[in-house]
This record gives C-alpha cells, sequence and structure tokens, in this order.
C-alpha cells in the first residue's frame, strides 16, 4: 500500500490498485462521495453500444443485500442524495451526506457497485428506451451524436452514451455481468471524497467492503479520427435548425490546457464571448450559441452550436466563419485576455469551494493519471499563458477547414448554402455514410 499526502489531498493506492483521494472541508459538516470505475461508451464494441450506461442504471436495482426499494429509503432516510453518471470514459456513482453517515453510505455504494444483481431488468431495459426515445425526439441531443460519427469517424469515441435500442433490448443478464466483471476492477477504480472527511477511516472502509474482484485496468482503443471534414444531416420536421461544428482538440494530459480554456471562454462560453455577443446580443439571431472544448485520454474535441430558424441560419454561419478566421488572426485583444483568465480563475474557485466539485475533479485527475492542482497551482498555470499561446492553438485547432459539421432540421438544401462562407466543398460534398 502507497500513500501520497500534501496540503490539499491524501492519496492511498491499495496493493489491489484501488486508489482512495480525499481532500478535507474542516468548514462543512458534509461528504461527497464518488465511486468512479474508469469504462464508458469508448471501452464498448458496436455490438455493446451503450452498454455501459444501461449498466449504471442496473446499479441501482439492487443486491444481495439490498432491494432497490431499501437503497432509495436508506439514502432518504438520511437527507442524501445520490446519482451516477456514464460518459465516453467514466461511469461514476455519487453521493452526499453528513458525515455521521459515511459508514452506512459507503456500504451500500460500494455493494451497488461491486455486487448488483440485477434484478428487474426488464423494466429497466424499458426505461432506458425511453430514455433513448426521449434523446431522439431532441434536436440538440441529436445534432451532437451525430457530429460525434463525422468527428470521430467509426469508432467508440463517435458513437453515441446512450446506445442502441437493439443492445439495451436484447443484452442478457451473464452479457452485463461479464462486462462488469472485466471493468469494475480495483485498478479501474477510484474512490475519491471531499468535505468532512477522515481520509485514514475511508481507507479502512474500501478494505473492508470487498473492492477485490479481479483484474486488470482494460485497454481501450487509441482515437484515429478521419483526416478530412465531412457533412451530416438529420431530417426531422422542427422550428430550428440545430447545427454544430466540431474538430479534434486536446486531450485532457495535455499542458495547452489551460490556454485551450482561456480561448473558449473568448470565443464563445462566456456571456462577454465572441459569438454570444454577435449572435445573440447584437443580432437576436438564437436564443441557444456557444462553443466548448471536450477533452479526452488521448485527443479531445471543440466546436461550436446554434439553434435558429431556417430563414436566420445563413447569417448565423456567415458569422462564425467570420468569427472563425478573426480567432486564427487575432485571437485575443488585451482587455478580452485579461477578463477571461479572470473569469476562469473565478469559475475554478467557486467550484472548488464546493465538496461535489472538488471531489469530481480529484477524482477525475486520480482516474486518469493527471496531477491534482490546488487552486494556486491552477492560478499560476493559467497567469503564465500568453497571447502568443492562444495564437498557436487558434491557428492549429480553429481553421475554419478543419470542422466538421452536423445538423438537423428539415431544411438541407438551406444549411448547404448557408455553408459556403465557411467551407465550399464541404458545402458542396455528398452526405458522409
Amino acid at each position: 500500500m502507497a500513500a501520497l499526502t500534501d496540503q490539499s489531498h491524501q492519496l492511498t493506492t491499495l496493493d489491489n490498485g484501488l486508489r482512495i483521494v480525499t481532500e478535507r472541508f474542516d468548514q462543512v459538516r458534509s461528504i461527497a462521495l464518488s465511486v468512479m470505475v474508469g469504462v464508458g461508451s469508448r471501452n464498448e464494441t458496436a455490438g455493446q453500444a451503450g452498454l455501459s450506461h444501461f449498466l449504471e442504471h442496473l446499479l441501482f436495482k439492487g443486491t444481495d443485500r439490498y432491494s432497490s426499494n431499501e437503497i432509495d429509503e436508506l439514502f432518504d432516510s438520511i437527507g442524501a442524495e445520490i446519482n451516477a453518471s456514464t460518459n465516453k470514459e467514466v461511469t461514476t456513482v455519487y453521493a452526499r451526506f453528513l458525515d455521521n453517515h459515511l459508514e452506512k453510505a459507503f456500504d451500500v455504494m460500494s455493494d451497488m457497485v461491486m455486487r448488483s444483481t440485477f434484478e428487474d431488468i426488464d423494466a429497466e431495459r424499458q426505461v432506458v428506451i425511453e430514455e433513448i426515445a426521449m434523446y431522439e425526439d431532441e434536436p440538440s441531443d441529436i445534432v451532437f451524436d451525430l457530429l460525434g460519427q463525422h468527428v470521430f469517424g467509426d469508432t467508440p469515441l463517435g458513437r453515441r452514451i446512450i446506445g442502441t435500442e437493439q443492445v439495451v433490448g436484447g443484452v442478457s443478464v451473464p452479457e452485463i455481468a461479464a462486462y462488469r466483471d472485466a471493468q469494475y476492477v480495483p485498478s479501474n477504480i477510484v474512490i475519491a471524497a471531499a468535505g468532512a472527511v477522515d481520509h485514514d477511516k475511508l481507507v479502512a472502509l474500501a478494505k473492508a467492503n470487498g473492492f477485490d474482484r479481479p483484474g486488470q485496468a482494460p485497454d481501450w482503443d487509441p482515437a484515429s479520427p478521419p483526416t478530412a471534414a465531412s457533412f451530416g444531416f438529420f431530417e426531422k420536421e422542427t422550428e430550428q435548425v440545430n447545427v454544430a461544428l466540431g474538430a479534434p482538440g486536446l486531450a485532457r494530459d495535455d499542458d495547452r490546457r489551460f490556454a485551450m480554456m482561456i480561448l473558449n471562454t473568448i470565443f464563445g462560453s462566456s456571456t462577454t464571448s465572441r459569438l454570444f455577443q454577435e449572435v445573440r446580443e447584437k443580432r437576436g439571431l438564437a436564443y441557444s450559441v456557444y462553443s466548448y472544448s471536450a477533452m479526452y485520454r488521448d485527443t479531445g474535441e471543440v466546436g461550436l452550436y446554434v439553434g435558429t430558424r431556417p430563414d436566420r441560419i445563413a447569417e448565423s454561419i456567415e458569422i462564425f466563419a467570420r468569427e472563425l478566421q478573426h480567432l486564427v488572426e487575432e485571437p485575443a485583444t488585451e482587455a478580452e485576455f485579461s477578463r477571461a483568465k479572470e473569469n476562469l480563475k473565478g469559475r475554478t474557485a467557486l467550484s472548488m469551494e464546493s465538496p461535489m466539485g472538488r471531489m469530481m475533479q480529484i477524482g477525475g485527475s486520480t482516474l486518469f493519471g493527471v496531477p491534482i492542482l490546488s487552486l494556486d497551482d491552477i492560478e499560476q498555470k493559467i497567469d503564465v499563458v500568453t497571447i502568443e499561446d492562444l495564437e498557436a492553438l487558434a491557428s492549429e485547432f480553429y481553421r475554419p477547414e478543419r470542422f466538421n459539421v452536423a445538423a438537423v432540421g428539415s431544411a438541407e438544401a438551406t444549411i448547404r448554402t448557408a455553408l459556403q462562407p465557411l467551407n465550399k466543398e464541404l458545402a458542396e460534398a455528398p452526405l458522409a455514410a
């Protein structure tokens, strides 16, 4: 067993590879606790699409010791919140409760993760199938699923997290159990907690609660995004046209990630950003418009989104094309640069003052082998970023010709015409398969 301690957190790695990381907040009575497993849609084959997300649902359906209803009643009885999430690379079961309930909460959560019995599976199939139907009714969800296919191609990263009705409706209990047993192994799990938590007590609980399934953390396929941009269109009768642009970006451990956060803040993720001001505030073209940056183990994604009426999509995309070129030529004025840095520092500090926010941060960093940074460390990383760093990033990642385009609506010809200022060849290309 190895332990690491510094001023901000404590980390213990057990002999079986299980990692326990905590950060104590003396001024609170609550604990935010999570069990993070390094498995998501990226770990699935095409025939398993959606299995990670379905398995997350089934964790709540009971164990040999606790029925589904007993799990709900227990957390209700202590005034606690429990939930779970699945993304492309992580499944997380998390809860928040008062410190005197740590032993009971941890006992139930560890049992859910390691010893679920997959009771009432057919009823939960229908719940997830309804969730899939809900997503398929929502154009702003469809457009990002479609965009992922074009940015990352026919790879696990390109497939949607929620999966397909065919897989969810047909997968058997033995297949689910085998997938769980292969993925939910100690070396692929991090237990993270922040708040009024005693690190040594949590380590002792982890040792005593059966995180002992044999096996090694499974491999994952390196990303290999297509080299050429493509256009995808999903026809659906909607009042708005939903358009998303995306291209490969930075991996989560890239030292340039702080510069990318600043650049994204300037471009489209704040109310003073260029896209928000040009599209929404000055012209009233859309209610929702933004840019984003997502980071994965070995790659990432940069992108833009707008939802607007068909007669306004041409002007919106013309602004996208102009602002992308503007970003390459002048990524930041001094005023934008200063404001974005302070914005990022402020949002980071507010997040780290929350036990839940800090728990997610230290747990995710530990799971992926990224250094756990204090607020001072992060502010220093932000402070050393220069405008020249932004210029290099914008030139590499935000050139208009790099961007794939996905659109959902009922006016393909209108959207193709609107794409001309962005990428003439893409506007005239056949739809990608």
